[in-house]
């Protein structure tokens, strides 16, 4: 079984903003899998369900925290304990501002980067479960991050975001299905320079 949670907050208000990438992609994945997080319970929106690919079966639970961003450890620390799943079979799905809007990379482990709903999971269950990072870019100036996050994609990044989240469903699927290692070899930017992946 794997959780698969996407960071965001509730409300019209935040529909469609850049820190509500991981919503995004849990209702594209919500559409494909036919499951759909309706059920309120353990600080989320969430949905129970069997999902396939050839002839593997694999059980899966989408949820959309219900905590708001800064608080979304709350929600998956709710769901890890009552699924009875170890973190590395948590994935967690969420806007970076440290790669470029339409970029998608997956990564297992590791800090929070200033995302402050990754640094309230990583202090209530560890750093070991699995991100799917969904880029947005970052504003000219640093001290417009808040701003910046909660706006929503211009014309012109709209069309490239709306192409990531269905990369990082894809991605997500791969990395149930196939495991994470080649999940990555797969998503991860290649280095230009020595045309070794990043992982």
């Amino acid at each position: 079984m794997f959780i698969v949670v996407g960071l965001g907050n509730i409300g019209d208000e935040y529909e469609g903003t850049r820190h509500n990438a991981g919503f995004a992609v849990i209702d594209e994945l919500s559409r494909r899998w036919k499951i759909v997080p309706k059920k309120i319970k353990y600080q989320s929106f969430y949905a129970q369900g069997i999902i396939k690919r050839g002839e593997v079966k694999e059980q899966v639970v989408i949820a959309k925290p219900l905590t708001y961003m800064n608080l979304s450890g709350r929600a998956v620390k709710s769901l890890q304990y009552a699924f009875e799943i170890p973190a590395d079979h948590i994935i967690v799905i969420h806007d970076d501002l440290d790669l470029p809007v339409g970029k998608v990379k997956i990564k297992k482990g590791g800090g929070d980067g200033g995302h402050k709903g990754l640094y309230s999971i990583i202090s209530l269950i560890g750093p070991d479960f699995i991100r799917v990072r969904v880029g947005i870019g970052r504003p000219e100036r640093k001290e417009d991050v808040i701003d910046y996050v909660l706006s929503r994609f211009g014309k012109y990044d709209l069309p490239v975001f709306e192409e990531a989240v269905i990369t990082a469903a894809d991605a997500t699927e791969d990395i149930i299905f196939e495991g994470i290692e080649k999940a990555q070899w797969k998503y991860n930017t290649r280095n230009k320079n020595n045309g070794e992946t990043e992982i």
